[in-house]
């Protein structure tokens, strides 16, 4: 098994030029926060979302002084009245909505046995029923608007294959990979593309900090290249799925990993 440096980072090149994107659980150093760096270096206008609304703010502000067309506005994707609002100011603020990024997730470890009504309830209300309601919120305003659109949405490779004590998270993310598929067909009627995500081992320096270093040997070992994915690695996938480069692509889960069942 390879154990690769991580790769230098790639430059923008107007993918998402004059677009307009909305990205959930975007405040920082995650996935979430990579992909909206990402997108503003590709030309896009940006509505970044995050329950954390301090955080949410300081990422602006840091974004802000590098990039014109960044917003923020806190969201909380299991209240739909918060989810209304985001994309409602979307497209109040700039005029139109083109690029969906649904990142939001919540995570835990627990054994079946062992685990409550409301753990069970709580990741699977986050990752996946705030997923949804995202979605359902984008295909509205984007039948609404006539012109098309693309929503992409975070899986994980958790929902292909087995691992203790992720029971609940599994779930949730098999159930994105599921409503990807049953939304990429609803939505092709109106020129709308719905795709997913699905990367096993991305991490940033706030998750090295709580991962034992036993644990983080295990995990990147079962990767091709013997070590973690950059947040800007999954990002560049997501830009792909959001570009023209994937106009005929639709109802997929792109594994961003080795590790596809």
């Amino acid at each position: 098994m390879g154990d690769v440096d991580s790769p230098a980072y790639v430059p923008g090149h107007g993918l998402l030029k004059g677009r307009t994107a909305v990205i959930t659980a975007a405040a920082g150093a995650g996935i979430g926060g990579a992909t909206a760096r990402r997108f503003l270096e590709e030309g896009a206008r940006v509505l970044i979302s995050d329950a954390h609304a301090r955080r949410l703010k300081e990422y602006e502000e840091e974004l802000a002084g590098e990039f014109e067309g960044i917003d923020s506005l806190p969201c909380d994707v299991t209240d739909e009245h918060q989810v209304r609002a985001l994309f409602d100011t979307a497209v109040r603020v700039h005029g139109r909505l083109d690029i969906v990024v649904n990142n939001a997730g919540l995570g835990g470890t627990s054994t079946l046995v062992d685990m409550t009504d409301e753990q069970w309830s709580k990741v699977l209300d986050v990752t996946l029923g705030g997923t949804f309601r995202c979605v359902r919120a984008a295909l509205r305003a984007f039948r609404e608007s006539g012109s098309g659109g693309v929503v992409v949405n975070n899986a994980s490779v958790v929902g292909w294959r087995a691992q203790a004590g992720q029971a609940h998270y599994a779930a949730a993310k098999a159930g994105v990979m599921a409503l990807t598929r049953s939304a990429a067909i609803e939505a092709a009627e109106y020129g709308v593309r719905v795709n997913a995500v699905s990367p096993s081992l991305a991490m940033h320096p706030h998750l090295v900090k709580v991962t034992t270093p036993e644990l983080l040997a295990e995990l990147t070992a079962r990767e091709a290249f013997g070590r973690y994915a950059e947040p800007w690695e999954v990002a560049n996938v997501i830009v792909f799925l959001a570009s023209g480069y994937s106009s005929y692509l639709t109802g997929e889960v792109v594994s961003v990993s080795s590790q596809h069942p």
